[in-house]
């Protein structure tokens, strides 16, 4: 069970680092500020219905306003009239009426309340919708401004790890051309010394037969000195 714990947490953390890489802060933002608008369209809508359902009661008490108005004098008239049991009637219907005025203006007087408490949460909800569209913009220009700016710095950065690539080349590139410069030069030093012969030279490699050389091209000049003698001899 511990195990299975553990490894419940570190899948949570796992994903919990996923979910804030993955996360845009600028769509974080712009879904809370559209649910504190629904919000408030939510609380304006209750305010209008609170209004419009206060309204109708206060037309509905003016008309049991004017039906009292005019039992009183329905009453006074049958009084006139000698009809003692018209005006009690009339009275009694008065006597209803004002009761169930007196409910009305109980009801508008609730509704009153509800609709200051709904107008009272309305401001305070839109002066928080209005600071956080500020406020929200202003995040939102920070983040936009902070990620250019490590868009910038990562391209610097790799820009200057391929000029460091280009600059190991290049001195690689010297360095090789400087040893080849050092053997070629060896190689001169040791030509000149006469340790290193060229491979198309025709002269031999050992003294004596050098010497032989020599006393054979020698001998060939002798011979073809004595040819030309007699040539020209004999003529």
């Amino acid at each position: 069970m511990g195990i299975l714990s553990r490894m419940s947490t570190v899948f949570k953390a796992k994903m919990s680092r996923i979910i804030s890489r993955l996360e845009n802060p600028n769509e974080t933002l712009d879904y809370s500020y559209e649910k504190q608008l629904e919000l408030l369209r939510n609380v304006k809508r209750g305010l209008t219905d609170v209004v419009a359902s206060k309204k109708r009661l206060e037309l509905q008490a003016i008309r049991l306003q004017e039906s009292v108005t005019k039992l009183e004098e329905q009453a006074r008239t049958a009084l006139t009239q000698d009809r003692e049991d018209l005006a009690r009637l009339a009275l009694e219907r008065k006597a209803v009426t004002l009761q169930q005025l007196e409910s009305l203006k109980q009801q508008i007087a609730d509704l009153q309340k509800e609709q200051d408490k709904l107008a009272a949460t309305e401001q305070r909800l839109q002066t928080k919708v209005d600071a956080f569209r500020t406020r929200k913009e202003v995040i939102k220009a920070q983040y936009s401004a902070a990620e250019a700016q490590v868009k910038i710095g990562e391209a610097a950065t790799g820009l200057s790890e391929e000029l460091a690539d280009v600059d190991l080349a290049i001195e690689r590139a010297q360095d090789k051309t400087e040893q080849m410069k050092a053997r070629a030069a060896a190689i001169d030093e040791l030509v000149e010394a006469g340790n290193l012969t060229d491979s198309l030279s025709i002269e031999p490699k050992d003294d004596i037969a050098r010497e032989l050389n020599k006393l054979t091209a020698q001998q060939a000049v002798e011979a073809d000195l004595e040819r030309l003698k007699k040539e020209v001899g004999g003529q």
